[in-house]
């Protein structure tokens, strides 16, 4: 492996006109195979890496630490880390390359997830139900990717989420960590996100969240301290603006049309909202996060 450290972008993919630019698959031989199946030690600063390798063997670096591998396996790799691998001539599968931004839990967000994917991790994929889905969405994924059929970023979002999660499900299983307490407090913040994930267009307050999670609206923050940092309004404003940065990288909506979808009645106020909680406008931070990525 060379001494220094790259920092690759996403392969000069000239992409920000599709709808889909967040993500880019290749098979892992059509580009080891013009490096004599040895990719050197580099980093993304901001994608973070899927690998779902199916045959063949070798070797993946991360930093100083070299780990077989041993197919089945997936591995991610985090933004910002070095890496690089070594395989042999019939390594068989496919590397997935993401806008970290477009993950719907960020790497090093104060959650289980969040640690889980501000990590390197090998996952060898056994026998089993959860196994043999994974390394068929991952597959899916790849071949979807591919195509240019109707609703297409819609379902390579799916995929990716559902391959994504489950695969760092399996892994925590494996460890078998596990404090009665702050795992009940861990299972009351996902009841709340999913909750979240359901009404945050209608704008529910604080409140009527831990009305339905049957908790005090001081229970519900003091849990949401605890495992995510952020008290339960925190969490319902960062939904939201998480959902706006989406909406103002990967789709053409105008500002008007996002603050709509979003449930703001009043597209000024949606400005006012965005800029309290990013320092820019939505138009300003549009144009400097296309580009930033080169879109």
């Amino acid at each position: 492996m060379k001494k220094t450290v790259p920092t690759y972008e996403l392969y000069g993919e000239k992409s920000g006109e599709r709808p889909d630019f967040w993500l880019h698959c290749e098979t892992i031989p059509s580009r080891s195979s013009l490096y004599h199946w040895e990719i050197g030690l580099h980093r993304h600063e901001s994608f973070f890496q899927i690998l779902y390798i199916a045959g063949g063997s070798g070797d993946a670096v991360f930093g100083n630490a070299v780990n077989m591998i041993e197919p089945p396996v997936v591995i991610t790799v985090p933004p910002a880390l070095s890496h690089g691998f070594r395989f042999s001539r019939d390594i068989d599968g496919f590397v997935f390359t993401i806008l970290a931004s477009h993950l719907k839990t960020t790497p090093g967000e104060r959650s289980r997830l969040g640690a889980w994917l501000a990590a390197p991790h090998l996952i060898r994929l056994g026998g089993g139900e959860d196994a043999a889905y994974i390394a068929a969405t991952l597959t899916r994924l790849a071949r979807e990717w591919e195509t240019s059929r109707s609703n297409r970023a819609d379902l390579l979002d799916a995929y990716l989420t559902a391959a994504l999660t489950l695969t760092a499900r399996i892994d925590e299983t494996s460890d078998e960590r596990d404090d009665s307490n702050e795992s009940e407090n861990e299972r009351r913040v996902q009841r709340f996100q999913a909750l979240l994930q359901q009404h945050h267009r209608a704008h529910w307050p604080a409140a009527a969240y831990a009305r339905e999670l049957g908790l005090s609206l001081t229970h519900l923050n003091r849990i949401t301290r605890a495992i995510a940092g952020l008290s339960a309004h925190e969490m319902i404003s960062r939904k939201l603006v998480g959902e706006a940065r989406r909406e103002l990288v990967f789709t053409r909506a105008s500002v008007q049309e996002i603050s709509f979808r979003l449930g703001f009645a009043d597209p000024a106020y949606f400005s006012r909202f965005f800029v309290r909680q990013t320092g820019m406008t939505p138009r300003a931070w549009r144009l400097a996060e296309r580009d930033r990525l080169g879109a």
